[in-house]
């Protein structure tokens, strides 16, 4: 196997250089494939946890460390995400992705805060936000694994089958039943200042509670998702059509009174918003704009979630 790290050669510990070198592509590649950051760092833990099982002879015997860990960790990911689909049955209402915190604002452009190390953060493009996320979660798992490895992270199809476990054609096939979906789903996306504009008018009408300016900016087919995993209060089913949407939004801000205030921020790459209560963050949101409106709202109150956001 070629893909990977650069060969360590004869350094005395190519473990502790396998480490140093890999975990943010390890972090990026769990991330896209498991939707969530936390069991992305598990899956490093995991893949770390059985290099060091290995003998310091066994560890010098791969000739390319970062590959090694990139394999083990592609098979980690495939067997969870496996099961993720059972314990899904059982999860309470519409299951979103992790949302990804991003310490940059994108209202200021100043760099973010926090001490987060960048090797810690995954990439920031296409293939995390939100609506991409959700397409590859539509996937089964094997055409996740082929179509994330080959078209993401640029693996030959020969080293996608090994982690797999099916032919080099096979996964082809895999990965181009992927792409397809991912075609099918994408639309095309104005500037990020734009976005920026939308969600900033948003948040403004939202505030004010004035239907008729949120309807104006939600598309009349919209969709409005939220996941509270049973541990937080939301709609269990997806809200679809602007105007429901603008007046249950509405509802919610009166509901919710002066307790709750909203920041806008980066969410997987793209404007968002955070909604916070007590200082504590409460709701992510991340939007599909297109054009001038908005086409889909994501709406993440699983507090299992959010963990990441406490800190940011």
């Amino acid at each position: 196997m070629t893909t990977g790290a650069e060969p360590v050669g004869e350094q005395s510990d190519p473990g502790l250089s396998a480490i140093m070198g890999e975990r943010r592509r390890l972090i990026n590649l769990g991330y896209r494939l498991l939707g969530s950051l936390t069991d992305a760092e598990d899956v490093v833990q995991e893949t770390y946890a059985r290099w060091y099982a290995m003998s310091p002879q066994e560890q010098r015997a791969i000739e390319v460390p970062g590959a090694w860990l990139m394999t083990v960790a592609g098979r980690i990911c495939l067997n969870l995400l496996g099961s993720a689909r059972v314990r899904r049955e059982t999860y309470v209402g519409e299951w979103i992705p992790e949302p990804l915190p991003e310490p940059t604002e994108w209202i200021t452009g100043r760099p973010g805060v926090g001490g987060i190390d960048p090797a810690d953060r995954v990439t920031l493009d296409e293939s995390v936000t939100m609506a991409f996320l959700v397409v590859l979660d539509a996937m089964t798992p094997a055409e996740r694994v082929a179509f994330v490895l080959h078209d993401v992270f640029s693996y030959p199809f020969g080293e996608v089958a090994e982690i797999v476990g099916r032919t080099p054609a096979a996964c082809r096939q895999l990965a181009s039943s992927a792409r397809r979906r991912v075609r099918t789903a994408r639309t095309p996306a104005g500037p990020g200042a734009g976005q920026a504009d939308v969600v900033r008018r948003f948040r403004t009408a939202w505030e004010a509670q004035d239907v008729g300016a949120l309807i104006g900016l939600l598309d009349p087919a919209a969709t409005a998702t939220a996941d509270g995993g049973g541990l937080a209060v939301t709609h269990l089913h997806p809200i679809v059509g602007g105007e429901r949407i603008a007046r249950a939004y509405v509802r919610i801000a009166r509901l919710a009174g002066h307790r709750t205030t909203y920041a806008e921020c980066t969410v997987n790459g793209l404007p968002g918003l955070v909604a916070r209560q007590g200082g504590d963050v409460a709701t992510v949101f991340a939007f599909s704009v297109v054009g001038e409106r908005i086409e889909r709202i994501w709406a993440v109150r699983n507090p299992e979630k959010l963990r990441p956001w406490q800190t940011i």
